[in-house]
């Protein structure tokens, strides 16, 4: 089910980057063919000069701003932009991930711990076994290895529950590291686009031989929308990040909490010694 949902996931965002970026080039496409067109009719385009001029205006203002974004990603470089749209697609991927296993392994806690006392009150501990058998989430699988172990004795149960409290702990934050790194990649890639970007400019400006502002100034921007998109990439991710590590926070106080009820019902119940 992990693996499934991962997948999912990780298509789905795939898919995604994969369709903006060929609209991207389809785009690019498109205005280069209507260039050639607009120079083949370069006579006739002359005597109307003003009012195409105004059109272009027109349409210029109403870019939307999906349509904007394929723009300044063809104007930053293909080469440049690709890298850091990986790792938002991955990064991406690795969120959905971690957001879906984390809401399935949210349970009403409460409402559990009212089962488990019942289930032990009535048919012992294979009838609470079976309510945490029959539960999704870490504090069932923790309850069920508890009551696994309630012959042996409430020591044997409490190392036994914090120990599987460590397991499903790491499980929550599978994943965590591959996110931080991609959140620490992107705007530095971004950067390398940017310093690379602005040493071809200056490249070009020894060559000509002279400073012209159209040549230094469209350098510049062209390089500085890698470090743009570099940094919009980290903030999505950036924002992901703090949502899943407050949602496992939540979840491991919610963990050692319900251990500490389950020795207690434990001992309530004389069902360990």
């Amino acid at each position: 089910m992990k693996n499934m949902i991962k997948s999912i996931a990780f298509v789905f965002t795939l898919v995604l980057g994969f369709s903006l970026q060929v609209q991207a080039q389809d785009d690019a496409t498109m205005n280069v063919t209507e260039d050639a067109s607009a120079n083949a009719g370069v006579v006739e385009a002359a005597t109307e000069a003003a009012p195409p001029a105004a059109n272009a205006e027109e349409e210029e203002v109403e870019l939307s701003f999906v349509q904007t974004l394929k723009q300044k990603y063809i104007e930053g470089d293909v080469l440049w932009m690709t890298p850091v749209l990986i790792c938002l697609i991955i990064g991406m991927a690795l969120s959905i991930e971690r957001v879906v296993y984390l809401n399935l392994a949210t349970i009403n806690t409460d409402k559990f711990k009212e089962e488990i006392e019942a289930a032990l009150q009535s048919g012992g501990v294979e009838a609470a076994k079976d309510v945490a058998r029959n539960t999704r989430g870490p504090i069932a699988s923790i309850y069920f290895q508890g009551l696994d172990r309630a012959d042996e004795g409430i020591d044997i149960v409490e190392k036994s529950v914090i120990s599987y409290g460590g397991v499903q702990n790491g499980l929550l934050e599978k994943g965590m590291t591959w996110l931080q790194l991609f959140i620490a990649l992107a705007p530095m890639l971004g950067f390398l686009g940017t310093v690379i970007g602005m040493i071809q400019a200056f490249d070009k400006i020894v060559k000509d031989g002279q400073v012209s502002p159209t040549t230094v100034a469209d350098g510049i921007k062209v390089s500085l929308l890698t470090t743009v998109f570099g940094l919009i990439a980290a903030i999505f991710l950036q924002i992901f990040y703090n949502y899943i590590t407050s949602k496992i926070d939540s979840i491991v106080n919610e963990m050692e909490e319900a251990s500490i009820s389950l020795i207690d019902m434990m001992l309530k119940n004389k069902v360990s010694k």
